[in-house]
C-alpha cells in the first residue's frame, strides 16, 4: 500500500511540476497567434486593404479607439460606409511591421504592448515613415479574441517635457478633420 500511494503522489507531483510549463507554452503559442494578426491587419491596414483588415481582425462591439492624433476616444465603426473612409484615410502602405515589446495574458484577455513601423501616405500627408507606439486589448469571446481597446501615439522617438506640455495646454495643431482625409 505504501509503495501504491509513492508511486500515486510522485506521478501527481510529476504532473503538477509539467503544468505551468505546458500552461505557458499555451500563453506563448497564444500570443505569438494574436500577434501574428496584429502584425497581419496592421499590413493591411497601412495598404488601405480595409476589408482584408476586417477579415484578419475581428473588433468587439464596444470597442475604444484611442487613435494617434488625440482627442476623445472613439468607437467601432458603425456603418460599411465608415470603414471604407478609414481605408482610404491609407494610401500605399509598404514595409509594415509590427514589433511585439511586451504581452500579458490572462484566461480571458490579451495585452500586446507594440512599436508598428510603415511607410505609408496618411491622410492628406505625403508617404513618409510612421512609427507608432500601441497598445491593443484582445478579450476572449468564445473561440477568438475580438480587439477590445486600441491606443497609438506617434512619440515612439520621445519628445521634450516643453513639448508635451505644449501638447497638453492644446497649443499644438488641431487635430486633422475631413479635409485631411479623415
Amino acid at each position: 500500500m505504501t509503495s501504491t500511494f509513492a508511486v500515486i503522489l510522485l506521478a501527481a507531483l510529476a504532473l503538477t511540476s509539467e503544468t505551468p510549463n505546458a500552461s505557458a507554452r499555451d500563453d506563448a503559442r497564444e500570443i505569438e497567434a494574436v500577434s501574428a494578426q496584429a502584425a497581419e491587419a496592421h499590413a493591411h491596414l497601412m495598404r488601405g486593404d480595409i476589408a482584408a483588415y476586417r477579415h484578419t481582425i475581428h473588433i468587439a462591439p464596444d470597442f475604444v479607439l484611442m487613435d494617434p492624433f488625440g482627442g476623445a476616444p472613439t468607437g467601432s465603426p458603425k456603418s460599411d460606409a465608415h470603414w471604407e473612409q478609414i481605408g482610404r484615410f491609407f494610401r500605399g502602405g509598404r514595409d509594415a511591421r509590427f514589433d511585439l515589446v511586451a504581452s500579458y495574458r490572462s484566461d480571458d484577455m490579451i495585452v500586446l504592448v507594440a512599436n508598428e513601423y510603415a511607410h505609408v501616405a496618411v491622410g492628406s500627408l505625403p508617404a513618409q515613415g510612421w512609427t507608432l507606439r500601441v497598445t491593443l486589448v484582445f478579450r476572449r469571446d468564445a473561440d477568438r479574441w475580438l480587439l477590445a481597446h486600441r491606443h497609438a501615439d506617434p512619440l515612439a522617438r520621445g519628445i521634450s517635457l516643453k513639448d508635451a506640455g505644449q501638447i497638453t495646454l492644446g497649443s499644438r495643431a488641431q487635430k486633422p478633420g475631413p479635409e485631411d482625409g479623415q
